[in-house]
Order: C-alpha cells, then sequence, then structure tokens
C-alpha cells in the first residue's frame, strides 16, 4: 500500500459509524452482510446514512459490494486492511523485533483452521 492509499483509508476510517462499519464486516468474514444487517448492527442506522458511509468506505477501498438476488451484500477488503496494517508495521522493528513484538502479538489470529472431517 503506498502513501495515498493508505491516508484515503486513515481518512474513511476515522468516523465512528465508518469504523463499525469495517469492523463489523471484518467479524462478518469473506461472505459479507446485507446492507439491512449491516444497519441493524451497528446500531439502526438508516439506510440512507449507512449508503453514504459505504461509498466513502467503497471509494477507499476498504468494503465490496454485491448484488444477491434483491440485496446487496457488503464485505470487507481483508486484503486492503491487511494492506493498511503491514503499511504501519514496515518501519517498525529496524533491527529490533523486540521493539514490534507486543503488535506483532496484538495481532494473531485466534481463530483455529476448520479440521476437515476426513482427518478428524
Amino acid at each position: 500500500m503506498d502513501e495515498p492509499s493508505a491516508l484515503a483509508a486513515f481518512a474513511a476510517l476515522s468516523q465512528e459509524t465508518r469504523l463499525r462499519i469495517v469492523r463489523t464486516l471484518v467479524r462478518a468474514g469473506p461472505d459479507g452482510m446485507p446492507a439491512g444487517a449491516l444497519g441493524e448492527a451497528i446500531g439502526g442506522a438508516t439506510s440512507s446514512r449507512l449508503s453514504f458511509h459505504l461509498t466513502h468506505l467503497e471509494q477507499a477501498g476498504l468494503v465490496i459490494s454485491r448484488r444477491d438476488g434483491r440485496f446487496i451484500i457488503y464485505a470487507a477488503v481483508l486484503p486492503a486492511l491487511s494492506g493498511l496494517i503491514a503499511f504501519l508495521m514496515r518501519d517498525c522493528c529496524q533491527g529490533h523485533p523486540d521493539i514490534c513484538a507486543p503488535a506483532v502479538a496484538a495481532l494473531a489470529c485466534s481463530c483455529e483452521p476448520e479440521k476437515d472431517d476426513a482427518n478428524a
């Protein structure tokens, strides 16, 4: 991720509702969620308010949308979010990994991969 892209992403995330939207979509995973459910999950946002914020997030490359029948499904662009974190951490250690250890530990995923039923 380059600096202009990072600035656009940070600008989009610097608003409370948009940050809530992204965090909710990250929890929803790659399948995303319908706009109505997203609005309810962040506290009952009106469709026009939600649309306004989602447009900002899409323009920043942090959210994508797709149509599924009558629904619009929104999902976080996880590679973009990973790129934003990598942009922040790129110059962290400068030869001293102990400096970045707390940040790296905070990023550790607590998710366990699903076991294949045949190998369980």
